[in-house]
């Protein structure tokens, strides 16, 4: 919880100067997926932060002051969280956490930068959240805790290669997805400068969920590893279906995997695979918050 803490306290010294504290309580915005497909990660996000205003506000707030949230269901869609991002800057939030998705986000920054309201994403990894892909210039009141795709890519490509011994890649991913589109760009771009060949770069749109044709393309060509840049729903359906053709590759994911759904889906068919997460689980600060939030709620979060 003390890291935690600490991002609250970055996130209110950025709106110091304003009229944040003015008023009694200190109202901050949260746009999050309370409903559509990345609820299970927005309704944990929502318990952990009420749980630590909770702990904040008993403990005196902030200058003597109460940590109130104005939340709004983007529905994790984009035009939603554009409307959710006004309705916001309308209520006279002085700073937002989220959205988490890097979609979302980018769609959101231009609302809050014209409002000037601080924009803390929580897991929005996409380059281009802080950063104004027309103009190349630093969005000035976006921010986030969290690494970026190149980063995220780079490491599944580095591991591949030098421990896991991979010569051989395939890539399965989303093309409707920007975020499965740059991390598979980022991967082959990071595999092949290490010295693996990508032997097929296969896709399929979004909310499809049989990717034989696909796969049986791969099984030829015998890749070493599999690279699956999705959510844990499309994962867990491809890792089966890997397995029901004789794929035996590593399967190897990014930071959307870490949730239970990928292990509850996948069953045996996800054993020995690896994914790049945001979290390490082995962290003091990490194991005390799952404690609280547990004894809170009465199940772990979603990391």
């Amino acid at each position: 919880m003390k890291k935690s803490l600490a991002l609250f306290g970055v996130l209110l010294l950025l709106v110091f100067a304003g009229s944040a504290f003015a008023a009694d309580v200190i109202k901050i915005g949260h746009t999050v997926s309370l409903t559509g497909g990345a609820s299970m990660w927005g309704q944990s996000e929502a318990r952990a932060l009420d749980m630590l205003a909770k702990k904040i506000n008993e403990a005196g707030g902030v200058l003597g002051k109460q940590i109130e949230f104005v939340r709004y269901d983007n529905r994790n869609d984009g035009v939603e969280a554009v409307n959710v991002a006004r309705r916001l800057v309308s209520d006279g939030v002085v700073a937002v956490i989220g959205p988490a998705q890097s979609g979302n986000s980018i769609a959101s920054a231009p609302v809050f930068e014209r409002g000037k309201i601080p924009m803390v994403v929580t897991t929005a990894t996409n380059p281009y959240v802080t950063i104004d892909q027309r103009s190349n210039k630093v969005r000035p009141f976006a921010f986030r805790p969290c690494f970026i795709d190149p980063f995220q890519g780079t490491v599944a490509a580095r591991f591949a290669v030098t421990d896991l011994g991979a010569k051989k890649g395939a890539i399965l991913y989303d093309v409707g997805s920007d975020y499965g589109q740059w991390l598979a760009r980022y991967f082959e771009e990071a595999f092949v400068a290490k010295g693996g060949e990508i032997v097929a770069k296969e896709a399929f749109r979004t909310e499809e969920l049989d990717y034989r044709a696909q796969l049986g393309k791969m099984k030829d060509l015998a890749p070493d590893v599999i690279f699956i840049p999705t959510s844990q729903k499309e994962a867990a359906m491809a890792a089966k279906q890997a397995r029901d053709l004789g794929i035996n590759a590593v399967l190897l994911g990014t930071d959307n995997w870490g949730s239970p759904d990928l292990i509850e889906l996948g069953g045996s068919a996800i054993d020995g695979g690896y994914f790049v997460n945001l979290t390490d689980l082995a962290d003091p600060d990490i194991q005390e918050f799952v404690a609280e939030y547990k004894a809170a709620f009465g199940e772990e979060p979603v990391l």
